[in-house]
């Protein structure tokens, strides 16, 4: 199981219990309900979870790709056209 996408969509209590119990042999997780992640989490001590800090979304390129969208919508934003990478708030994404 990864999950690097928001802590919410996971349950880490029945996660815990369905690492424990085998029902997932292994977990990846990059985010948290919490951050950081609590330091009496059982998680941290258990052999099958690796725990990344937050990073599953960075790359060699990212700042850089980041800039230029940035760049993009504010030359967007002072001609009054509309933006790019927009949230939909109603879609939640």
């Amino acid at each position: 199981m990864v999950n690097i996408a928001r802590g919410g969509i996971v349950d880490e209590t029945a996660l815990v219990k369905a690492l424990r119990e085998g029902w997932i042999s292994f977990a990846c997780l990059d985010v948290f309900d919490e951050k950081p992640l609590r330091k009496d989490s059982p998680l941290w001590e258990m052999n099958n979870v690796v725990i990344t800090p937050h990073v599953a979304g960075s790359s060699p390129h990212y700042w850089e790709r980041a800039v230029e969208i940035f760049k993009e919508n504010l030359r967007r934003f002072k001609e009054g056209r509309e933006l790019i990478n927009v949230v939909n708030k109603e879609l939640g994404y």
